[in-house]
């Protein structure tokens, strides 16, 4: 629910005097909330990925606040008005909701950028847009709301960024002028630029900086910049001459082998203070809060005691001077978890890095593996069994799509993906399906496209152990033609687990064939592929994603009855059916309105026939004068006929041809009552 700001506590609210003190911000420690609402589109946001209790864990390590990175642009229509999606909204609504009720600080943190690509010269203009929409709708939350201009903007002077950021900044108080906003500076929000930044006269800002100094020894065995880190392991922190690694190869002529030979001077405890301190030195002659809002080291190859140190050091550097921090992050290669864990709160916390941070160590219990006893759903209206990741080449996504969805009212749209382009559902904790395999449980789902050859692949990968001959191995199998009819219309795909096929596995860019090696106790993702062809101007839907007990076949009536209830079209208001079920067959009363806007009531004539779905029936309908309850109506109008398709027990079509013309509605059950007779 939300939390109105009459009912927080005194002196956490909008004013700026009671938030600051000199220099100080109103929180002081926390965490990067990444990977969650840093989509390409709302359609594309897993939102099952956190929930409220993960914000509970969050506070109960002492955190105070949490930085949350959003892809803000793309979370709306794009040019050129930029409307934030109401989808968008509705999902972050129910954060700042939880992050209002748990009283913890939540930093809005525009992260919208490829980092590969230079800051837009012209990005002023979105931001002002989105930004003085997130201002209308948030400018009567609490205090404990922030919002961040953008994310690391770098390729960009910082004369120009100023300017940009300065004018947000007016955008912003132009509708909100209690909300703190954090600024920061160009060159990938880097303390060196700091001083470039303008003197604001607005009060209630707080400075960012982000700090991964030395950065040969924080972002060792990273793949992701040019030239790769990958092959680079073991530096130590601080610089010790005796466990230096040699340079390999692949680095030797990049700015990455002049790094290297800088080390013994960077690699220092001196050193880190002494840049730290240029933000630190910013902060008391401006007077002005200060935040880190992003530090942390790559877990994957630095030695995992220097990393740790590396973190106090600079968290008490950091909190010695009253610089408030977020690290980055919480999952993920720079977070708090152990290395190649399953990320889990009670089981996988890193205990010495918590200590480091000076954060509070919950109670830790060893992980009991426990199979899956029964069969559980992964898609159905939104995810459900596991968060929605994406591969290479992944194309367009919308994980709520209300297009012709097969059950209920959403379903996976999927168009543009390349060459084996990929997109899958990521089990945390891995699932054992051991138990589910030996008892005949099978993968359901339905599926629809226009594909004109070829087909989709769907697969279940294991978990990649440290294991030398172990790699992510795959179980599953092609829906192709022999399958299904890749007609536009939605066909049910049905296997029993144990009947999937063995496809090998891809890893470090080779292919390795099948082994026999998967391992159903050890279930990381499943996962659906485009093929080589890809999907070009290809649509397809995925909906009622399961494992189930045994082949639930198409939706069914197991009686008449089944089809009572009460019908509509979300998309068009004001207009309704009643089915009911009678010893004369069914009658169907309809409520609605002609194109004046008049009322109109009509009755249909007793459907004797046997329902079934996919079927269509037509039936003559007749308008009802006004009577009153308990009245029979002893005349009325022949109107016309509406021909109906009942797709499922949910869904349908009506199309009606009468004396006011021909429509198409698309029905939705609205309600009706359970043992009647209808059966997924």
């Amino acid at each position: 629910m939300r939390v109105s700001a009459g009912l927080l506590v005194a002196g956490l609210l909008f004013s700026s005097q009671a938030l600051f003190a000199g220099t100080e911000t109103p929180f002081s420690r926390g965490v990067n909330l990444s990977g969650w609402l840093q989509a390409n589109s709302p359609g594309e946001i897993t939102f099952n990925r956190y929930s409220r209790s993960d914000f509970e864990h969050i506070r109960n390590l002492g955190c105070d606040v949490i930085r949350l990175p959003i892809n803000l642009h793309f979370m709306t229509s794009g040019a050129p008005d930029y409307r934030l999606a109401p989808l968008f909204l509705k999902y972050l609504d129910e954060v700042v909701d939880w992050a209002e009720e748990l009283q913890i600080h939540l930093l809005l943190d525009n992260h919208t950028f490829d980092p590969a690509v230079e800051t837009d010269p012209a990005v002023g203009d979105i931001l002002e847009k989105v930004w003085l929409q997130m201002a209308e709708h948030y400018k009567h939350r609490s205090g404990f709301i922030h919002y961040e201009v953008m994310n690391e903007p770098h390729g960009i002077s910082d004369e120009l960024w100023n300017s940009i950021q300065a004018g947000v900044v007016d955008v912003i108080r132009s509708v909100d002028t209690e909300h703190t906003i954090i600024i920061g500076p160009a060159n990938w929000n880097s303390y060196a630029n700091r001083e470039n930044m303008p003197v604001y006269e607005d009060d209630n800002l707080i400075y960012t900086f982000h700090f991964y100094d030395p950065f040969l020894f924080t972002h060792q065995g990273a793949t992701w910049g040019s030239p790769s880190m990958g092959e680079l392991a073991g530096v130590p922190f601080p610089y010790r001459a005796e466990d230096m690694p040699e340079l390999p190869a692949s680095l030797e002529g990049t700015w990455v082998a002049d790094a290297y030979h800088r080390y013994p001077e960077e690699g220092t405890v001196e050193k880190l203070f002494e840049v730290l301190d240029t933000a630190i030195q910013f902060g008391l002659e401006r007077d002005v809060p200060l935040l880190a809002g992003e530090f942390g080291v790559l877990m994957y190859n630095a030695p995992e005691d220097d990393r740790i140190e590396w973190y106090r050091v600079v968290r008490e550097h950091l909190e010695a001077n009253g610089v408030a921090w977020t690290s980055w992050d919480y999952h993920g290669g720079f977070g708090l978890f152990e290395n190649g864990s399953q990320g889990e709160f009670g089981h996988d916390l890193n205990v010495p890095l918590l200590e480091a941070l000076g954060l509070n160590v919950p109670p830790h219990t060893a992980r009991v593996e426990q199979p899956a006893l029964t069969g559980f759903d992964i898609y159905t209206d939104a995810p459900e069994g596991g968060a929605l990741t994406y591969g290479s080449a992944a194309g367009i996504f919308d994980v709520m799509s209300a297009e012709h969805p097969r059950e209920g009212t959403r379903a996976i749209r999927w168009t543009g993906a390349g060459s084996y382009g990929a997109f899958g559902f990521d089990f945390q904790p891995d699932l054992d399906l051991q138990y589910l395999v030996d008892r005949g449980y099978g993968l359901n789902l339905q599926i629809r496209g226009n594909l004109p050859s070829g087909g989709i692949s769907v697969r279940f990968m294991d978990s990649d152990t440290d294991e030398p001959d172990d790699r992510p191995w795959r179980m599953g199998l092609e829906i192709d033609q022999s399958r299904v009819a890749w007609n536009g219309d939605w066909h049910q795909v049905y296997v029993p687990l144990a009947e999937l096929e063995e496809q090998g596995a891809w890893e470090a860019g080779a292919w390795y064939g099948p082994e026999g090696k998967f391992n159903w106790s050890a279930v990381d993702r499943l996962e659906f592929s485009s093929g080589i062809d890809g999907l070009d101007g290809i649509v397809v839907g995925i909906d009622d994603v399961r494992i189930v007990a045994a082949n639930p076949g198409p939706p069914r009536l197991t009686s008449d009855a089944g089809a009572s209830g009460l019908f509509y079209d979300s998309a068009t208001p004001g207009h309704g059916f009643d089915f009911n079920v009678l010893d004369a067959g069914l009658v169907v009363y309809y409520y609605g309105h002609t194109n004046s806007g008049e009322r109109l009531w009509l009755i249909s004539e007793p459907f004797s026939g046997d329902l079934e779905f996919n079927q269509p029936f037509e039936l003559e309908f007749f308008e009802l004068p006004e009577g009153t309850f308990g009245s029979p109506v002893e005349s009325y109008a022949t109107w016309g006929t509406i021909r109906f398709t009942l797709e499922s027990c949910t869904t349908g079509f009506a199309q009606f041809d009468g004396v006011d013309g021909t429509l198409d509605m698309r029905l939705e059950r609205l309600a009706g009552l359970p043992g009647l007779g209808c059966s997924r």
